[in-house]
């Protein structure tokens, strides 16, 4: 029998095949009673499952991160896909198709990480060309890079994803940058390279996607402008050399004041042409993903329009994923 993709699935399906947990809650409805609420993915995307009436007990049997053979139905609710689980057991990795759960291609991603370090190396600022050293001479770096998503469950959310977002906004940013003679174009370019470097620490991405303890109480804005810190005095140790404190601020302004508004988390707003840009950039890259993932995953047939997603704010019109 060939495999129950997520993205394949429709309403009143019967299933019974192996996912990922992504993330788990005991949760209760209105009378009281106790449920499971499961975030299930594969390399087509992701799907609620609820199974009633278990409590902490159950709860406790298996881990995010996970596989589970599921055995249930689907039903549609509110214009989206769910599975109603009736039963569940564990199954060891070692019996799991690995490649049914990753969505990046290995030889894809070397691909995007060698692009990206082409237009790293091509800075000429020998003050930026030496931070960009120290980040990517880091084996463990690139290793992280390589399997990071860039975001739980809005954006990019999957493996290699956060590699895929920083790579597409430098091209958006060499394509913008003739257009505004003012614009420091490796200032950008560097800057959009490290404004989401510290979601490589704020997230957990082996096995199970998440935040870690310090990425809860410090998040990435804070943790990549301590990183660039750190990478800053590792320069001046290496070479005798300090990085100009100007540098320094203006990247670090960057970093903190890209999500553009004190109330989307940024402790600043932007107040360099370049930050003013990259907030832009990233915003607009950031929908376009995940308005695209929505109008995808949307699996209301009967109509063209896709539910209405309380984090947009809005219904998407689904024939607009597509060219005329």
């Amino acid at each position: 029998m060939s495999r129950q993709f997520i993205a394949d699935l429709q309403a009143r399906d019967n299933v019974d095949e192996i996912y990922r947990v992504v993330d788990k809650q005991v949760r209760s409805n209105r009378q009281g009673n106790d449920y499971l609420l499961l975030q299930l993915m594969d390399r087509t995307g992701q799907v609620s499952g609820l199974r009633w009436n278990a409590g902490q007990s159950l709860y406790e049997t298996f881990q995010k991160g996970d596989f589970l053979r599921v055995l249930g139905s689907t039903q549609l609710h509110n214009g989206v896909l769910q599975i109603l689980v009736q039963d569940f057991e564990a199954v060891h990795p070692s019996k799991v198709s690995h490649e049914d759960f990753s969505r990046s291609d290995p030889g894809e991603i070397e691909q995007l990480l060698s692009e990206l370090k082409g237009k790293l190396t091509s800075v000429k600022n020998p003050q930026l060309r030496k931070l960009v050293a120290a980040y990517m001479s880091d084996e463990q770096l690139l290793d992280k890079l390589r399997r990071a998503p860039a975001g739980i469950k809005t954006h990019h959310a999957y493996e290699g994803g956060l590699l895929r977002h920083v790579l597409d906004l430098m091209r958006i940013a060499e394509a913008v940058a003739p257009h505004y003679a003012q614009l420091d174009v490796e200032m950008l370019l560097v800057g959009v390279f490290l404004h989401d470097l510290g979601k490589l620490d704020e997230l957990t991405y082996d096995g199970d996607l998440g935040y870690s303890d310090s990425g809860q109480m410090l998040g990435h804005l804070v943790q990549g402008a301590i990183e660039l810190e750190r990478r800053a005095m590792q320069v001046q140790r290496e070479t005798g050399q300090a990085i100009p404190d100007e540098v320094l601020w203006r990247l670090q302004h960057m970093i903190v004041s890209h999500h553009g508004q004190l109330d989307h988390g940024s402790p600043k707003v932007p107040m360099t042409i370049e930050a003013i840009v990259l907030h832009y950039l990233d915003d607009m890259d950031a929908k376009v993903n995940a308005a695209t993932e929505l109008i995808e995953s949307d699996r209301n047939t009967d109509s063209r329009w896709t539910a209405f997603h309380p984090v947009m704010g809005r219904k998407l019109y689904k024939p607009s994923a597509k060219k005329l």
